[in-house]
């Protein structure tokens, strides 16, 4: 099995945790980036398998996958324990629509940052951080009788852990306004496949004279 991916990119983290908490074995390629968070130059297989010209691509014999989503589905049917999705049609359905909401919602938010960090107090900055912490505000309801967004760890975890650390280094990070989400945001954060993939991405940064997150230094150090 073969996962393409790149020092900073979101969505190939997600997948290659999945693999990582699955104990699934994976050759990782890691495409350039450029200094914008984009992939140049393009890999010429990512550019063959995806339309969309994007990492994550997983390739396993002939079959051949792009999307996170879709390759985290993938893993999850080839390894099914430790299951990443909870048991029952409801609480998995919940639990899909709640890493949907990370990636098609929540992450389009902070998107909108990537090109405003010398702006951040222009109407559409504040209007991109106000969303965020309203989604945070969302999240941290769901965690007053749960430990984790969809009842168990999950993709919906991973999903959003890996959208809020783009998020805090774009400028909408957590506030002691949701303190159950940042304790959720610890527990996910020290959990060794979490750590294998968000280490290295912080080293990346560091390496290019970039802002690491203050809640991720400690990755600099190991």
């Amino acid at each position: 099995m073969k996962l393409f991916s790149g020092p900073l990119s979101m969505f190939g983290a997600k997948a290659q945790i999945a693999a990582l908490e699955k104990g699934i074995a994976f050759d990782l390629v890691m495409v350039p980036f450029d200094s914008g968070d984009h992939y140049q130059p393009r890999h010429p297989e990512v550019l063959r398998i995806n339309p969309k010209q994007q990492v994550p691509v997983l390739v396993d014999g002939d079959l051949e996958l792009f999307d996170s989503t879709q390759i985290f589905e993938y893993l999850e049917d080839l390894q099914p324990q430790p299951a990443l999705w909870p048991a029952g049609a409801t609480a998995r359905a919940r639990a899909r629509l709640l890493e949907h909401l990370s990636d098609e919602v929540f992450f389009p938010h902070v998107i909108k940052l990537f090109g405003l960090q010398d702006a951040m107090q222009s109407p559409p900055a504040v209007a991109a951080c106000a969303a965020c912490a309203r989604h945070y505000e969302a999240m941290e309801a769901r965690l007053a009788h749960a430990d984790h967004l969809a009842g168990g760890y999950s993709f919906a975890d991973i999903a959003f852990y890996m959208a809020h650390v783009f998020a805090d280094r774009k400028g909408a990070g957590m506030t002691a306004a949701t303190p159950r989400l940042v304790a959720w945001r610890d527990r996910v954060g020290q959990r060794p496949a979490v750590r294998a993939v968000v280490g290295p991405m912080m080293k990346f940064l560091a390496s290019q004279g970039r802002p690491v997150p203050l809640f991720l230094q400690s990755h600099l150090g190991t």
